[in-house]
């Protein structure tokens, strides 16, 4: 037969040999090799980094909360916008973990196909408040309802962010193909540069005055778990890690299904397997949720991987740190655990 269905079995299982020759070394060893490997892969973007130079675009206040918009730098030729959720006090839990100085916990939301990040933080594409909670379920806005300084950015590609050729009325699209494309042959990847976009908004977010440096985390659904994932891999300073419908392993969603080239990032299979990377957020908490009848990142595969991140936490003596939920639903957010594990969490 002709087709390649063999030889990308094949490719994949010489991945896996080499994979299995890092289990020879030591579990520091192998998170230092592995981690050093990704940030390579991820963030060639350092040399580019531009200062953050923070420009408020508006604000504006509801009844349980105030929203601002705000742009960032990043890197050099880029600016970013970003929604930033702010609770008022008469609406933040009883239990809200507060600090000493009066600083609540903040969180990156980080949405996924779609329109972008007006749909995390309750906006429907018109502007107007949304009544639809849709896939995204309006995280960041509940975030925020729950307690939290939430920072959404408008993720690369996504939303306000597209190539001009992509808004154009009828035929708008997301750019994540022609953007991907065209970054490949700077030997750079979407993917990378929207992990170093979060890390970038990370920085913002500890700049504010409001926020608990030390209460950080993040939140990314779908196209957004990807860049969570690996943002907190890298960086320490997240605190606690939600991902939702992501986590699987490469084989069972990414390399079986057809999905979004952003998920794709050049040479990771030679060092580990999906749920090893985020195995690298270990001993941090982490929480994974995702849906039974999610079509692209199937419930076998979620198991699979959330029992491979149990060994890793286990070895990690960090076992409780890690929860998860496989609800009944689709490719969506539920929420109906996270919100209470991000509370205690911050609490303990």
């Amino acid at each position: 037969m002709w087709n390649p269905d063999k030889f990308m079995e094949n490719l994949y299982d010489r991945s896996a040999e080499a994979r299995k020759k890092q289990t020879e070394l030591g579990r520091e060893e192998r998170k230092a090799l592995q981690k050093e490997h990704l940030r390579k892969a991820l963030v060639p973007f350092e040399e580019m980094r531009a200062p953050l130079d923070p420009i408020l675009l508006e604000r504006t206040e509801y009844d349980d909360h105030v929203r601002e918009r705000v742009e960032i730098g990043t890197v050099t030729g880029l600016r970013m916008p970003v929604y930033v959720l702010i609770p008022k006090e008469s609406s933040r839990p009883g239990e809200l973990p507060v600090n000493s100085s009066g600083k609540l916990p903040g969180m990156l939301a980080l949405h996924g196909h779609g329109y972008g990040s007006r749909e995390v933080a309750g906006i429907a594409q018109d502007g107007t408040m949304s009544v639809s909670k849709g896939g995204h379920n309006r995280f960041a806005l509940e975030l925020a309802r729950q307690g939290h300084i939430v920072a959404a950015p408008e993720m690369f590609g996504i939303g306000d962010r597209k190539l001009l050729r992509d808004t154009v009325p009828g035929k708008e699209r997301s750019s994540c193909n022609s953007l991907t494309g065209q970054l490949l042959m700077h030997g750079m990847s979407i993917a990378g540069l929207r992990v170093f976009e979060a890390l970038r908004t990370l920085d913002y977010l500890t700049m504010r005055a409001e926020v608990d440096s030390s209460k950080i985390g993040c939140m990314g659904f779908s196209g957004g778990g990807v860049v969570a994932a690996y943002a907190a891999a890298l960086d320490e300073r997240f605190n606690a890690t939600v991902l939702c419908g992501f986590t699987s392993t490469y084989k069972g969603s990414i390399l079986s299904i057809n999905h979004c080239i952003d998920n794709y990032i050049p040479g990771v299979l030679d060092y580990a397997e999906l749920p090893d990377w985020v195995g690298l957020i270990a001993p941090r908490p982490l929480f994974v949720e995702s849906g039974e009848s999610d079509p692209i990142f199937p419930a076998g595969s979620v198991r699979e991987a959330v029992g491979i991140l149990r060994k890793i936490y286990r070895d990690e003596g960090a076992e409780h740190r890690l929860q998860s939920d496989i609800f009944p639903g689709v490719h969506e957010v539920s929420g109906r655990k996270i919100y209470p594990w991000l509370q205690s969490t911050w609490q303990s």
